[in-house]
């Protein structure tokens, strides 16, 4: 049987890139689209994928990518002009009479969120459901496990977790990059039962903020407390980070809002991971063992330590944009009376004990 062809776009991002490794692993023929050469993208060519270097913002490029694909797995990074990447890629995918596309959108996703990312990945559901010749299966994760280690350095060396969820009772059932991952494999390897349909991948079992401080205190051995912050100190954090404002701004000023109303918890746990991608879940505390494990920062050392508390000062000082503001500048599409997830009837309707039925 001959296997069908699959081009996995932002290869070498959290999701896609174990995604295209777990194609591999199954043997099936990987395109692996990616921006420009990287550790990752030499790892994926080391693996046997076909490695990409192009520009999804340019229909030229996408449609190139395309050639001789049968199938796809679309994630679009954390950034500006999400929908008019979509719109290339759906474009292209159907001048390519491409067979499926499992497209990566958000759980939050919906016609009146505040957040213009948000609005722009509902808006991409529709264009994606438009393509004529092109079936299509969405995953809509929520926030990831991979979220909360945004502050390792800071966990591990200095035992505090600097996060903006309130008083920390929240819930979330977070999964793994990896089984956010098997669920897009999944549906692309046998398409045809999962034609229309909507997944949100969970882990087993919905934890607290204090929870997942609690695991990060077990895995490393050390007391870690969970400490609240404001919107702004994460976003100070993010840029002092290095992450482009736009990641940063959507967490503290949107999605991490959310976390503290009820969305997290609509249809959360599922079993989606286990029906879909064909292992249970990973819960929180196996992620973070193999997460601190292959990073540095999670190792306890002098040097670590003193890099943290430079960090933690450097977040300090640095100045935190007006979001508002910024967006003006931006020139955002805002509208009046937005309306978070949790707030909206007609996101309630359609992801309430989801079906997994678009």
């Amino acid at each position: 049987m001959t296997l069908a062809k699959i081009l996995v776009t932002s290869a070498a991002g959290k999701t896609s890139f174990a995604a295209a490794m777990q194609f591999l692993e199954k043997g099936y023929p990987v395109r692996a689209f990616v921006h420009r050469q990287s550790h990752r993208a030499e790892l994926l060519r080391n693996a046997g994928a076909e490695i990409f270097v192009g520009n999804m913002h340019d229909i030229r490029d996408v449609r190139k990518a395309l050639s001789g694909m049968q199938r796809a797995y679309y994630c679009h990074p954390v950034e500006p002009n999400y929908l008019h990447t979509s719109m290339i890629f759906a474009t292209a995918a159907n001048e390519a009479r491409l067979e499926t596309v499992t497209v990566m959108t958000q759980w939050f996703a919906h016609s009146t969120h505040p957040s213009v990312m948000t609005r722009e990945h509902w808006l991409t559901d529709q264009v994606m459901s438009w393509m004529p010749n092109v079936d299509v299966i969405t995953v809509n994760p929520a926030l990831f496990a991979d979220n909360y280690f945004m502050v390792l350095a800071m966990i591990a060396q200095l035992g505090i977790m600097p996060l903006p969820f309130g008083d920390g009772t929240s819930l979330n059932a977070p999964p793994s990059n990896e089984d956010i991952a098997r669920v897009a494999v999944g549906t692309l390897i046998d398409p045809s039962p999962h034609i229309g349909n909507s997944y949100r991948p969970t882990g087993p079992e919905l934890l607290s903020v204090i929870d997942i401080a609690g695991i990060f205190a077990k895995v490393l051995k050390r007391k870690v407390k969970y400490m609240e912050i404001s919107p702004k100190m994460f976003l100070k954090a993010g840029i002092a980070q290095g992450f482009p404002i736009i990641q940063p701004a959507h967490l503290a000023h949107y999605y991490f809002e959310e976390h503290q109303r009820t969305a997290l918890r609509v249809n959360a746990p599922n079993d989606t991971v286990l029906e879909i991608g064909g292992r249970a879940p990973e819960d929180f505390e196996t992620i973070t063992r193999r997460y601190c494990t292959e990073r540095p920062e999670a190792i306890q050392t002098f040097t670590n330590k003193l890099k943290a508390m430079q960090f933690f000062i450097k977040m300090l000082m640095t100045p935190a944009p007006d979001m508002d503001r910024y967006e003006q500048q931006q020139d955002y599409p805002l509208i009046k009376n937005p309306d978070y997830s949790s707030d909206s009837e007609e996101w309630l309707v359609s992801h309430d004990q989801q079906d997994n039925s678009s």
